[in-house]
């Protein structure tokens, strides 16, 4: 089991069209072990949302880039925009799921104690933003945490609710 402390932050900015969420939990890992975690676009295998990317192995990630993701739960195809990258500090995207959409998502590493800290926020815009919230939010509370197990312990697979391993959707 893993020393790590745990502290999940909810940050609500109630508008009619959108919905903020932040996300932190503490580590053990380096912030350099995370950082390589969050930037590898390739591997998104520990994401309890996304399934897949077209990211080929290696490619770095710039401001700028736009690739492709499919969803775990529905596979459907979405666009992601990589906003900002500020090395071993910070990773923002914009993912176009559909008209009536905008989401932001935003990964952030900081040095803690005895590890490192990492933070995840999501921030939908949008007339749809409170239905396609009411779809992600038990997983979106989940990815930080799964962020830092796949750091923590390599080998472990995520799990799904209700599923045996999220890894079988991309076989």
């Amino acid at each position: 089991m893993s020393n790590r402390l745990s502290r999940s932050t909810q940050n609500q900015f109630w508008h009619p069209h959108s919905v903020a969420k932040e996300y932190e939990v503490i580590s053990t890992a380096s912030v350099d072990e995370l950082w390589q975690k969050i930037i590898n676009l390739a591997d998104v295998s520990w994401h309890p949302i996304l399934a897949k990317t077209n990211v080929p192995r290696g490619l770095v990630a710039k401001p700028g880039l736009i690739y492709q993701a499919v969803t775990r739960r529905i596979p459907i195809p979405i666009q992601i925009f990589v906003e900002r990258v500020r090395p071993n500090e910070l990773f923002s995207v914009r993912v176009l799921v559909m008209p009536g959409l905008e989401e932001q998502v935003t990964y952030q590493v900081k040095s803690a104690v005895c590890g490192a800290s990492v933070s995840y926020s999501v921030t939908l815009r949008g007339w749809l933003s409170p239905l396609f919230w009411s779809f992600i939010h038990p997983w979106a509370a989940r990815v930080a945490s799964e962020l830092v197990q796949s750091v923590e312990h390599p080998i472990s697979t995520v799990t799904e609710p209700g599923e045996a391993s999220s890894l079988d959707l991309l076989g």
